[in-house]
């Protein structure tokens, strides 16, 4: 595999990192030394490791990416339909960590 190099602007890397996902499922991740955030369905996994690097100054061992598609809901009989999602679980290299209880 080629490791690509991606330049990512300031602002681009506080767009791509839209909000840190807290659940049950992805604070388990934690023991794993993974983070998860929610991220633009247009970026791509080089864009997010260059942006969590250079927001958080961490180094990054992996991204993995999913596309949560948005559910049918009906509110007062009309169907609506929720916006897709696109989450990207970030592993991190021993020895880092981000806390994503605080602000950037």
């Amino acid at each position: 595999m080629s490791k690509t190099v991606v330049k990512v602007s300031q602002e681009r890397m506080y767009d791509i990192i839209k909000a840190p996902v807290i659940t049950e499922k992805a604070t388990m991740g934690s023991e794993f030394n993974q983070v998860t955030f929610r991220v633009p369905l247009d970026a791509s996994k080089p864009e997010i490791k260059a942006a969590v690097e250079g927001v958080f100054g961490v180094e990054v061992k992996a991204v993995n990416t999913l596309i949560q598609k948005g559910k049918v809901k009906r509110f007062r009989g009309l169907v609506g339909k929720r916006s897709d999602v696109k989450k990207a679980v970030i592993t991190l290299a021993a020895g880092h960590t981000i806390d994503v209880t605080t602000g950037v």
